[in-house]
């Protein structure tokens, strides 16, 4: 059985081997022990595998060595979530038009794509631990630049340094932990850097609110402060080591079998070094001529049926992550908290801060279930919660839309607001907001308004031309007054609550251990480069596509795409929890669709026969 973390779930199988034995696609194990003789497993039930490497223990060492990595995944959650607070500040002190503060955002994710891309081959050649030295440095001196940055060039600049450091940190980290941890915590281990990056995110929505009162320095703060960490990550690193499997592959078996026995708390893991030491002799086998190491890697990786299968799937995942919806659910999270009548600035950033609270919390339970259920029972599950909240945002939002106020009275003004029939209408030109009287029977005297130049606080016109309204007289920009506000809230809420455990953290654990050794670094790469690119994608399109269909429509969109991707992850996605890295790759040695499979079956030449 599958052995758990504490002591007590904990099999002795120190002296047993694993033998994997195949006819044609059909593949089943036996397991030999010289207590207990040999015994048949399942080939159906993955999660069911006898992990074997020494004791499979786990040390202190173990999980500081995991501390100081997944630093780099606080940076990562940190960097990108902290400008949402600082734009406020920064749009004031440097007169941001839209147009430049889309670049301040886009820049940094465009870099992190290209920087992924390029992470793959740069850390098959000087190693995971360089790479993530060399991430913390890239940190350091981007939030420094953008302390000091006294014009946008300088923004630009520092946000595009940072784009860089969170793209190698995102493809690495999850790489190194994964080459490191024993098998039975590998996924727990993980995930702790996935809970790091919300970590992160909910640190920076703190900042955020905390630094929001200094209207003139705060800024500085919010963005410099990232230093610190990157810091600590990088004077740690200097006394960790390298990853044991890398060094295998460079020759090196005693420094892996050392890192391995300070990892495991035992020097009885010959099974793992001898499997390790098997994985590496058999690339060397296909590493001639074209495919020489380090060469046309992933020429080969792409014509490799088992690795093209692996890179299938991971990259899949990553683009079903991104297209599920969760940057635009927290893009949109703080025009929810304003639909369920919250109107003060600040109060709106420290809501949007519990906002990542919660996601940061759920991410724990992820980290708990992981190594319970597997990796696939817990993102199906996941996904399956997130599809349900999706159509609760989707039908919050159209019956918003539905109960849309009308507009009854109208000023005259030379813009297209005076042109608006409904609240709902109005609201989508970002030039107009909503004035109108509260009263006890609903929305009275209600009209469309231009904005007042550069604020979108109150109008230019009309009684909501004021800082301070009178009595009963509100103003909306971007949101119209509902009764069905409670469904937007409920429906960002469960969303978090289910994609935060499996679909946040399940992507890059599940990358992270389904490739062969040497095509790890150009599968992750890709993968990591996918989701950023699907990212940008999503995050260019998503007002363009509320303007064409709707707020409501673009969530129902988000709800037909999540249900692809269950049925994606249903068909082609093992289980790989309590495996080897050097096992896992076998999971794609034959085609990922049952009916492809038995296809597969039918014309093999034993079945002809």
């Amino acid at each position: 059985m599958y052995a758990h973390s504490d002591n007590s779930g904990r099999s002795s199988d120190s002296d047993t081997e694993i033998y994997q034995m195949s006819s044609t696609d059909e593949r089943s194990s036996l397991i030999q022990s010289p207590e207990h003789g040999t015994s048949n497993q399942n080939p159906s039930n993955d999660a069911d595998v006898n992990i074997d490497s020494g004791d499979s223990g786990s040390t202190c060492f173990t999980w500081v060595l995991c501390f100081f990595a997944a630093i780099g995944g606080f940076l990562f959650g940190y960097d990108t979530g902290v400008i949402s607070g600082a734009m406020l500040l920064l749009q004031r002190n440097f007169h941001l038009s839209s147009i430049q503060q889309e670049v301040v955002v886009s820049v940094t994710i465009g870099l992190a794509c290209l920087s992924a891309l390029i992470g793959g081959p740069v850390t098959d050649r000087f190693g995971r631990k360089l790479c993530i030295i060399f991430a913390s440095v890239i940190f350091t001196t981007g939030a420094i630049v953008l302390a000091v940055s006294v014009n946008f060039t300088m923004l630009v600049v520092g946000r595009g340094i940072l784009g860089v450091g969170i793209g190698l940190a995102s493809m690495t980290v999850p790489m190194y932990i994964a080459e490191c941890a024993p098998p039975h915590l590998r996924g727990r281990l993980v995930t702790v850097n996935n809970l790091f990056i919300t970590g992160g995110q909910f640190i920076a929505s703190l900042i955020d609110g905390a630094f929001s009162y200094d209207k003139t320095n705060g800024w500085r703060y919010m963005l410099g402060l990232a230093a610190a960490p990157s810091i600590i990550q990088g004077i740690g690193f200097i006394f960790l080591p390298e990853s044991p499997r890398w060094l295998m592959r460079r020759g090196r078996t005693q420094a892996a079998r050392n890192v391995l026995q300070k990892m495991y708390g035992t020097s009885n893991i010959d099974n793992e070094i001898k499997a390790m030491e098997q994985t590496v002799e058999n690339d060397n086998k296909t590493d001639e001529g074209l495919f020489s190491y380090g060469k046309h890697v992933v020429l080969r990786a792409f014509t490799t049926p088992s690795v093209r299968r692996a890179m299938f799937v991971g990259c899949g995942l990553q683009l079903f992550q991104q297209l599920s919806g969760i940057n635009t659910v927290m893009y949109y999270s703080a025009t929810i908290i304003k639909m369920s009548g919250v109107t003060d600035e600040r109060l709106a950033i420290w809501l949007a801060a519990m906002t990542a609270g919660v996601n940061f919390v759920f991410t724990l339970v992820g980290v708990w279930l992981v190594e319970r259920v597997g990796r696939r029972v817990l993102i199906l599950g996941s996904l399956t919660g997130v599809l349900l909240s999706l159509i609760v945002l989707a039908v919050g939002f159209q019956l918003a839309a539905l109960k849309s106020p009308p507009i009854t009275k109208s000023f005259v003004s030379n813009t297209s607001c005076q042109s608006y029939d409904w609240c709902e209408d109005c609201i989508e030109n970002t030039n107009c907001g909503f004035c109108y009287e509260n009263t006890e029977d609903g929305v009275r005297n209600s009209s469309c308004l231009p904005i007042s130049e550069n604020i979108n606080t109150q109008a230019s016109v009309g009684v909501c031309n004021a800082t301070t309204l009178p009595n009963g007289w509100k103003w909306t920009y971007e949101y119209c007054p509902t009764p069905y506000s409670w469904a937007g809230v409920l429906g960002l809420v469960l969303y978090l609550v289910f994609f935060a455990p499996g679909m946040g953290p399940m992507p890059w654990t599940i990358n992270s251990e389904i490739y062969p050794m040497w095509a790890r670094s150009t599968g992750i790469a890709l993968a990591t480069a996918t989701n950023w690119l699907s990212n940008l994608v999503v995050s260019m399109t998503f007002l363009t596509l509320t303007e064409t269909i709707t707020k409501y429509g673009t969530y129902w969109l988000f709800v037909g795409i999540v249900l692809l991707g269950i049925i994606f992850i249903g068909l082609v996605l093992p289980e790989t929890r309590g495996k080897r890295l050097e096992e896992t790759e076998e999971l794609f040695s034959h085609p990922l669709c049952p009916c492809q499979r038995k296809s597969s079956l039918m014309h093999s030449p034993l079945m002809n026969s």
